[in-house]
């Protein structure tokens, strides 16, 4: 089982966000575009090769998530209206959420197998996720859906903001 460690910075201009591992290592790290449009977020490892890309559809009703991995959509995030409430949806690759992810309490399972646990530490000044991966060969798909719900939660909470 691998644990790893997303810190957001607190007052990040380029919204940049680092992945530890146990040992407080630099595993992989996300950057965010500035004044962009669309805003993307890039995930690369300590080798600095790209592992996946996170972009917000621009042109939409409601906004829309998407992660590519090695030239494919691998994940998609979506927001549908229901009576009263926002809902989200969340498509990828075989994989189910299980939890409440808008407080980043939650589950991910892949044909009915817990392969991550994600929990986000209260104690820390400024977010701090704790990710326990079961399924290593999935690591950088499930680091991927993390910082992609954290982007969807950034967003609705700036919009609602600004309203």
């Amino acid at each position: 089982m691998e644990k790893l460690y997303i810190k957001q910075k607190v007052f990040s201009i380029g919204e940049k966000y680092t992945v530890m591992n146990e040992n407080q290592e630099p595993r992989y790290y996300v950057k965010g575009s500035f004044l962009k449009i669309p805003k993307t977020f890039t995930i690369e490892d300590e080798q600095s090769r790209e592992i996946s890309k996170i972009t917000k559809k621009v042109i939409s009703l409601l906004p829309k998530f998407f992660v590519e991995m090695n030239g494919k959509e691998a994940i998609e995030i979506s927001k549908h209206l229901t009576f009263l409430k926002a809902k989200y949806a969340i498509s990828a690759e075989g994989l189910t959420v299980d939890g409440n992810w808008w407080d980043m309490d939650f589950e991910v399972s892949q044909h009915g197998q817990k392969v991550a646990e994600i929990n986000k530490r209260w104690i820390s000044w400024g977010d701090t996720y704790e990710i326990s991966i079961f399924d290593e060969a999935l690591e950088e798909l499930i680091i991927s859906l993390v910082i992609a719900i954290d982007c969807v939660k950034a967003d609705e909470a700036a919009s609602s903001s600004s309203s």
